[in-house]
């Protein structure tokens, strides 16, 4: 399968508009989204090239002093303990990056790959790494030009920074390695000499600085995070769908029960949203309207049978519990992630009358566990979608509606049985897709002897958004043909006739069984593009 919401096709020619601004104090998730998915320029204000001047000044004084520092005047890792001449600083540096290029398996995406490279020009732009201003230029040269390194997906612990995948993002700026090409990866050299460019040599630390830090996470995490936001919508714009053709209440989302009374931001914000989502629909049920029904159906017994639900199964009521929740959970990872984004985050720093700091800010922890939180999250929200499409699709759960949602024959046709099991399936891939911050293993002969693995938690976060883009494509497909077999569309809410009408622009009815998967892709791809926001909103309807 495609994994759609990770892999936006950019653009054939880099977007007009403002450059983002890397400084390394004010890049966020939206300006990350902007250079990688629309291939927005970038510039670099005067100030950060002046300041990464002068900490290239105070490092290169503290060098000259003959005060030792790690990895300049020393081996790496575990080897901290040789020796090396500064005459060799060059050896050294390049030695440094052709060693650790030794990622594995398949290149990020164009848009990731964008990503990455953003998030590591920022973090050296903040201007405590000792870089010259040459290699900021070099990086935003690359990333304006769309010269975007070939980097392997895996082969970072995410401990000493994604050291793998920098180092192929570093082996392009002393043109060796691969760009990404539209037919496969491309020499660099040819590629560099081709354009008049020429390849840097790295000066002290420059290798080091390139490589050690935790931009690969952060910058995936970046675009993770802000595509998981969107999935949340997408999950209450389906929600809101199938409320309105269950015939449920709004009493669940009323703002007394969540303004008041559980104020979890999350929480309000998906409560509002449902109410946004349902307003105007007329077939809705008022929970005043159901207690009087329960209260006429009443007979003169200690127990009466009814056919009236004063409530709803929790799938249809529990939205703002579960997915506030989700939004609340993706509130704390933005923070993390844009905290990340303004860091120096390799090892030494360089900072003006102060001592050298050697540290460990290249250790992805905090970027590890937001990761995590966010695959946990996400996997819920793939439950709460494929239980709701379990509802509606269960003749003895859908309040009436035939089984399987089929129009014409049951047992002749099977309707959605069949689209049920990818969606089933993935909820139970998701559920397998395990925390990676606790799979810390030692390594570089013990130096790095607890380690992060950030970059697998981004992976396994991205794998679960991918997953979750095709149970909410069934659901989406479920929700309208529930709309359509219960002719209920004339009592739909403006949202809710928005949602039906852009399923229905893609797919048509499902009068007869049909080939099913291109059904589900085509849905899928719209997701992504966020086609079902853009409808309810072009209806008026304003989502948080």
């Amino acid at each position: 399968m495609k994994e759609y919401p990770v892999s936006h096709t950019p653009s054939s020619e880099p977007s007009a508009g403002t450059p983002v601004v890397l400084d390394g104090e004010s890049l966020d998730i939206d300006a990350v989204r902007r250079v990688a998915e629309q291939r927005a320029h970038v510039s670099l204000t005067p100030q950060s090239l002046a300041k990464a001047a002068k900490s290239r000044a105070v490092f290169e004084d503290v060098v000259r002093s003959g005060t030792p520092v790690y990895g300049v005047t020393t081996g790496y890792g575990e080897m901290i303990y040789m020796l090396v001449d500064p005459s060799q600083e060059t050896e050294l540096q390049t030695n440094l990056v052709r060693s650790h290029s030794a990622g594995v398996g398949p290149f990020f995406p164009h848009d990731q790959a964008r990503a990455i490279l953003s998030a590591r020009l920022n973090a050296l732009a903040k201007g405590y790494s000792a870089v010259r201003p040459e290699i900021l230029e070099r990086l935003a040269l690359y990333l304006n030009n769309d010269l975007i390194p070939a980097i392997p997906e895996i082969g970072s612990l995410g401990a000493s920074g994604d050291l793998a995948p920098l180092a192929h993002v570093a082996s392009t700026v002393i043109g060796e390695g691969y760009f990404l090409g539209p037919d496969g990866p491309r020499p660099v050299g040819p590629v560099l000499r081709s354009l008049g460019i020429t390849p840097l040599e790295l000066k002290f630390k420059e290798g080091l600085a390139l490589i050690n830090g935790t931009s690969a996470m952060t910058g995936l995490g970046a675009l993770v995070a802000g595509r998981a936001l969107e999935q949340v919508r997408h999950a209450e714009i389906v929600s809101a769908l199938l409320v309105e053709a269950m015939r449920g209440s709004m009493g669940p989302f009323q703002p007394e029960g969540h303004d008041i009374a559980r104020p979890h931001p999350g929480q309000i914000d998906t409560a509002a949203n449902m109410r946004a989502l349902l307003r105007g629909s007329e077939l809705i049920v008022e929970h005043s309207d159901l207690r009087r029904q329960v209260a006429a159906a009443k007979e003169d017994a200690d127990v009466t049978r009814t056919e009236i639900y004063l409530q709803k199964a929790y799938s249809l009521r529990a939205m703002p519990q579960v997915l506030g929740s989700v939004r609340d959970t993706l509130t704390h990872v933005t923070a993390r992630v844009h905290t990340e984004l303004n860091s120096a985050n390799d090892n030494p720093l360089f900072f003006e009358d102060r001592e050298v700091f050697h540290g460990a800010n290249f250790h992805g922890q905090p970027v590890a566990f937001a990761m995590d939180f966010t695959t946990i999250a996400l996997t819920q929200l793939g439950v709460l979608a494929e239980r709701q499409l379990n509802r509606v699709l269960n003749r003895h759960l859908s309040y009436g509606l035939p089984e399987f949602l089929v129009a014409g024959d049951p047992g002749l046709s099977s309707g959605y049985a069949g689209a049920q099991y990818p969606a089933t399936a993935l909820v139970a891939e998701n559920r397998t897709i395990g925390p990676a911050s606790t799979q810390s293993v030692p390594s570089n002969g013990d130096n790095q002897d607890i380690v992060s693995m950030g970059l697998i938690g981004a992976r396994n976060a991205r794998r679960v958004l991918s997953n979750n883009q095709y149970i909410l494509a069934v659901e989406f497909l479920a929700a309208a043909s529930a709309v359509d077999v219960s002719g209920r569309y004339d009592g739909l809410g403006p949202a809710g006739r928005a949602t039906y009408d852009a399923v229905r622009s893609l797919v048509a009815p499902l009068n007869k069984d049909r080939y099913m998967a291109d059904d589900i892709e085509t849905v899928a791809a719209a997701l992504t593009r966020g086609d079902f926001v853009a409808a309810v909103e072009d209806r008026g309807v304003e989502l948080r």
